[in-house]
């Protein structure tokens, strides 16, 4: 068995669009973008469900939504095993540092970060310190246990959110350094950061300007619309910087404790954010901005991808991935529990990879009613070759190429011209459906 360390650092509703690597002119990301320039970028990572309870359920169990968190403020099912509780068998230490959101809690009933979250539901971690969603950056209370099972009672973190989490997962990183013969480790670095309110620490908010940002090309030119997307845009781009200095502080501490050359960096986010995109805000819609997710995976070797110093990499990876993935970068089996697929291949050096699917699945599964969403179930598939096909309950909604059209402008779903692709995909679709066990009800063509 590896005795590599994996750290998983998870920002939230952060769109794969908005990073300096990945081409948007309005910020600096430097410690992600070279994370990812000696490492691997993966420009098709997707977000299966974009939303923050059911990707992070399939995140932490290999498994889909509709057999595992199916929609807003869903728990964890009980007896479901994470992969906290994988790797706690093959002699791992877990620990979890951050937002959690998977224990079903609802923000109806109270302020969910100063509830707690009981021991049974935090995920088999040997180590706990979190919440259960905060959308309060400057007020964030945490609470959880240690590594003896002491429970640490609701405090209230000094300062910013991200800052004040790092500050803690640094700590952790510094006793591993003295502890780091004993057993190997996995640790998550969660932060709400950046979802909305969007709002950073000031010496961030004072580098962009709302009325200087940069919009894609599908956001209208409709007043209402474009000023609030660039004040938000603004924002969230700050809120970004500050999330890629303190990823920047952990990269840091590994090479100066000397855990660098032994520890795995997967950073990734759970959704994305439309920022005006198609006129729209937020998440829970299959377009570009809410489905695709930065992914980079970093850390042991600066040799980079394939031993050359460029990092990106073009193999599909989906919310379902990232734990058998993790597991095989230790060396630990996939259980037949996990539906996903171990891509752990294209990291690790001298090892042949397998045939991957050609396409990844989506899934909005119960809708949520949160502002500007889609307020209805639908189901669809991104292939290797850059299709996009999307239906609703028994009929086509959208069909996009692309290739040629990535801002999604033009709809295929109902050009006759179209029609044989549109059934080739929607074939593909419905054995997605039936391979994972979904009931959706997929139109007939």
């Amino acid at each position: 068995m590896s005795n590599n360390n994996v750290i998983w650092i998870i920002s939230d509703q952060h769109r794969a669009q908005c990073l300096s690597i990945n081409g948007d002119p309005n910020l600096n990301t430097p410690n992600i973008d070279a994370m990812g320039a000696l490492g691997l970028n993966f420009t098709q990572a997707v977000s299966g469900f974009p939303l923050c309870c059911p990707f992070r359920g399939s995140m932490l169990t290999g498994r889909y939504p509709h057999l595992c968190i199916p929609g807003h403020e869903y728990p964890l099912p009980e007896g479901m095993p994470t992969i906290a509780h994988i790797l706690n068998e093959h002699g791992y230490e877990t620990a979890y540092f951050g937002k959690w959101h998977v224990a079903g809690l609802h923000e109806s009933e109270g302020r969910t970060s100063l509830r707690k979250v009981s021991m049974p539901m935090r995920g088999g971690f040997t180590r706990w310190l979190g919440y259960e969603n905060n959308n309060s950056q400057w007020d964030s209370w945490v609470h959880g246990h240690d590594t003896a099972g002491t429970e640490i009672p609701h405090y209230r973190l000094p300062g910013y959110e991200t800052d004040a989490l790092t500050d803690h997962f640094l700590d952790y990183l510094k006793e591993k350094k003295n502890t780091q013969a004993d057993k190997p480790f996995f640790a998550v670095l969660s932060v709400q950061p950046p979802h909305d309110p969007y709002v950073a620490p000031p010496q961030f908010m004072a580098r962009h300007n709302p009325e200087r940002m940069i919009m894609r090309e599908n956001v209208p030119r409709v007043l209402s619309i474009m000023k609030q997307a660039k004040r938000e845009y603004a924002g969230s781009c700050a809120m970004i910087e500050n999330l890629d200095y303190n990823i920047g502080r952990v990269i840091m501490l590994l090479r100066e404790t000397g855990l660098y050359d032994s520890t795995h960096i997967l950073f990734f986010s759970d959704h994305g954010d439309m920022h005006g995109s198609h006129g729209l805000m937020r998440k829970t819609n299959p377009f570009e901005e809410a489905v695709r997710i930065p992914f980079v995976m970093g850390g042991v070797s600066d040799k980079g991808y394939n031993g050359m110093r460029s990092g990106s990499c073009s193999t599909l990876i989906n919310h379902v991935d990232i734990a058998p993935t993790t597991l095989g970068l230790c060396g630990v089996p996939v259980p037949e529990s996990m539906q996903g697929t171990d891509l752990s291949a294209v990291r690790l050096e001298r090892r042949s990879a397998p045939a991957y699917p050609d396409s990844v699945f989506l899934q909005s599964v119960i809708p949520t009613g949160h502002g500007s969403s889609i307020d209805r179930p639908w189901r669809g598939i991104i292939t290797h070759d850059r299709w996009k096909y999307v239906a609703l309950d028994s009929q086509p909604w959208l069909l996009f190429n692309l290739t040629e059209d990535p801002y999604e402008q033009v709809n295929h779903a109902f050009n006759t011209s179209y029609a044989a692709e549109r059934k080739k995909l929607n074939n593909r679709l419905a054995r997605w459906i039936s391979d994972t066990g979904d009931t959706f009800n997929l139109p007939a063509l």
